[in-house]
């Protein structure tokens, strides 16, 4: 990984025409605004689809391969002429700032339908026929996935280990029957994911051509709600009566917390028959790096600590404070998947509670570890979060997260007397207004070999534009950035920072041409 830079940026929060943001213009334009201001990187959120049982959580998809269907681009189903400029005439009057899911997800869902029924009258031979039956031969979890929506819609959202038992189990008969039965639903999920890469393979090649690189984000489990989970029982701790999880994931009190964080995901059988690896699960798990890597340029594991030990919750504990640490699979499962996949760019997301054996395998691997500013100022001057403490370059620098507030909402509501007197010493500066300043200007000026920043903080956003707040299941995942921030002021800004501290991106000669 080179020396560089990049922003933080859920593609949700994308400005765009529908409520939400998608893989259209307005990723187009951020791409460009990005490679203007000598950007490297752009970094996402997950981009599974999400479920309103789980707050639309992009941490807690409905599958681990599937995209998320609202992220799809409604003016290129009219480019396609599956849909027609006047079906987005008359649409609501959707919130700039907020992503109002309520809204927006029976909205697109309408539309989707409709372009499905426009779609399936020219299945007769035309050439994006042929590519569609080209993308369900060569994507082997769609199948699966398609069926597990399906019967999901049909038995009114319920989570997969409520439905009747034969399906529920994958009696092969019951599956027969339900394809036959539910074949037109299957056959619009499968056009929904056809529309999905489609249309991420053209951004990912206008990034490409930008010298922006994707920045994806795999959490480390699945939700127990998941069509991973209903097709592969046997890689997960469930209990075999009630296919519930026996015990769930999550993390024990900390920083964030101090219950702890449950997060109810089921865990993993690493180790099959004989106590050796479980090659069922390894086969999955290679199939997700997989198509990770077709889509993304780098990832960020979520919560890599748990490939050395990770906590396990008895599923009937309402918090996450009674559980105990359990081994996991550890270096050899990473050379397992090299020796597989021969590249993997990874970054190790290494907060919370890190122990030595976590650091000793993210060192081995060479993944390059995460060093947050706003934790950096809590203690005293060993802080390892601190840039004098950073003992290598092999890291990535951040103001802050997804899970944290803004920077400068951090700053005037949660940071302490003592840490805000230490910030003003050690960035020289007495205005806490300017804080985000300071801080994008410590990560850049950081030996860290990639410095990302999230949006909010380079904007300079208060605490009501924050993403997410763990521990918390309502309200999170809606802030959206209106177009008129992503100024050409903003970027000529962040461009001179970027030269000044030696990260910036080649320049690519082909600015603002936004070609779709």
């Amino acid at each position: 990984m080179q020396r560089g830079s990049g922003i933080l940026l859920h593609i949700t929060s994308l400005p765009g025409d529908f409520g939400i943001g998608d893989l259209g213009h307005g990723a187009y334009a951020f791409i460009d605004f990005l490679a203007g201001a000598r950007q490297g990187y752009w970094q996402f959120l997950p981009t599974g689809p999400t479920s309103q049982a789980f707050d639309n959580s992009p941490y807690m998809s409905l599958s681990a391969f599937a995209g998320n269907p609202l992220l799809i681009d409604l003016h290129d189903l009219v480019g396609c002429g599956w849909l027609a400029d006047h079906d987005l005439a008359d649409k609501p009057a959707f919130s700039e700032y907020l992503v109002e899911f309520s809204r927006v997800i029976p909205y697109k869902q309408a539309l989707l339908k409709k372009a499905f029924e426009n779609f399936k009258g020219q299945l007769a031979g035309n050439k994006r026929a042929e590519e569609f039956r080209t993308f369900c031969d060569q994507e082997s979890w769609l199948d699966d996935y398609a069926l597990y929506m399906s019967i999901r819609e049909e038995q009114d959202l319920k989570a997969w280990h409520e439905w009747p038992d034969p399906v529920a189990r994958r009696d092969a008969a019951s599956l027969a029957e339900c394809r036959r039965r539910l074949a037109d639903s299957v056959l619009y999920y499968m056009f929904e994911q056809f529309c999905f890469y489609s249309q991420w393979e053209k951004l990912h090649d206008y990034a490409r051509r930008k010298r922006v690189s994707l920045i994806g984000d795999l959490p480390i489990y699945v939700g127990i709600d998941s069509a991973d989970v209903w097709a592969h029982q046997d890689i997960f701790w469930l209990n075999r009566k009630t296919l519930a999880p026996s015990h769930v994931a999550g993390v024990p009190p900390d920083y964030f917390s101090e219950t702890g964080q449950r997060w109810g995901n089921p865990l993993y059988q690493w180790l099959g028959t004989g106590k050796k690896p479980n090659s069922n699960l390894y086969s999955w798990w290679r199939q997700r790096f997989e198509q990770t890597f077709r889509y993304t340029d780098i990832v960020r594991i979520d919560h890599f600590r748990g490939f050395d030990s990770y906590w396990e919750i008895p599923a009937h504990h309402e918090t996450a404070v009674n559980g105990r640490w359990r081994k996991g699979p550890g270096k050899a499962f990473f050379k397992y998947m090299k020796k597989e996949i021969k590249k993997m760019p990874i970054i190790a997301e290494d907060l919370g509670i890190i122990t030595p054996s976590v650091e000793k395998l993210r060192d081995e691997l060479g993944y390059p570890g995460m060093k947050i500013l706003q934790f950096a100022f809590d203690s005293d001057e060993t802080n390892a979060y601190l840039p004098h403490n950073f003992t290598t370059t092999n890291c990535v620098v951040y103001s802050g997260t997804h899970d944290n507030n803004t920077t400068l909402g951090w700053y005037l509501g949660e940071a302490s007397g003592a840490a805000r007197e230490r910030i003003r010493k050690y960035a020289g500066t007495f205005d806490g207004g300017s804080i985000h300043r300071e801080f994008i200007r410590l990560a850049f000026s950081s030996v860290a070999d990639l410095a990302i920043i999230p949006l909010q903080d380079l904007l300079g956003f208060g605490e009501d534009c924050r993403m997410n707040l763990p521990s918390t299941s309502k309200g999170n995942w809606r802030w959206r950035c209106a177009p008129r921030f992503l100024s050409d002021a903003v970027c000529y800004n962040l461009r001179n920072e970027t030269i000044f501290y030696n990260r910036a991106c080649p320049e690519t000669t082909n600015q603002g041409e936004n070609q779709r």
